[in-house]
Formats: structure tokens, sequence, C-alpha cells
């Protein structure tokens, strides 16, 4: 399966959708999506990853790499893994967890509640 990048915007907010396997073929799509908001000034950015069935140790390194260029510029990365993900574990979370870069982001159920700033994210244990 291919990946595919659906953008939105929702207030404040950049939400990039992803659907697929996040992998090292198709991570430079998302790093290119997010290159693409923060140059078109969006420093907010949501990274919708309820989707994603498959995600390798590339797709993890263009998440933290976007972390990375979001806190150079000032801006915020969130990410949304399925509703029940931090606790019954999507593959995304069970992969972020394993090499315990999890903590470093901050994780929402959905949409509705990452771009709302009086929701807080979800617990890395949770």
């Amino acid at each position: 399966m291919t990946l595919k990048v659906d953008e939105a915007e929702q207030g404040d907010w950049t939400v990039l959708r992803i659907r697929g396997e996040l992998d090292l073929v198709s991570s430079p799509v998302v790093r290119q999506s997010v290159h693409d908001a923060v140059a078109e000034g969006r420093h907010d950015v949501v990274l919708d990853l309820s989707e994603v069935f498959f995600c390798d140790s590339s797709g993890v390194g263009v998440l933290i790499a976007s972390r990375r260029l979001m806190k150079s510029c000032g801006g915020r990365l969130r990410l949304i893994l399925p509703a029940r993900g931090a606790e019954d574990g999507s593959h995304v979370n069970k992969v972020l967890g394993a090499l315990g870069v999890r903590r470093l982001f901050e994780v929402y159920p959905d949409t509705a509640s990452a771009v709302d700033e009086a929701c807080r994210p979800l617990m890395a244990g949770r």
C-alpha cells in the first residue's frame, strides 16, 4: 500500500492526515508535507497517524525530525493515534514506545482534541 497525505486547516492548526505505511520509501512524503507547511508560515501542525498501519525506524525518524523542526521555528507538533491507541497500542504507538521516544510527543485521540487548546495530551503510559 502506498502512503497518502491529506491536508486540512482547523483554526490555527494544519492537520496532515496520513494513511498507509510510513516507511523508508514513503517517509520523505511526510517530511516534505511538514516542511511545506512551515515554509508557508504554518507552525502548528497535527499529524493524524490513526490510519497508519505500519511504521519503521525511518518513519519514526521523520516524526522526530518534524518535532525538531517545529520547535526550531517556535511551532507545535501534535500526533493523533487511534482513539484507543494509547491504551491498546496502535502500531505507531508501540514502535514509539519500543524505541523510548513516545514521551517526546504530545499525543491526542482525535483531531477535535488535538486542535482544542483546553484538551490535555494522553499520557505515554495510558
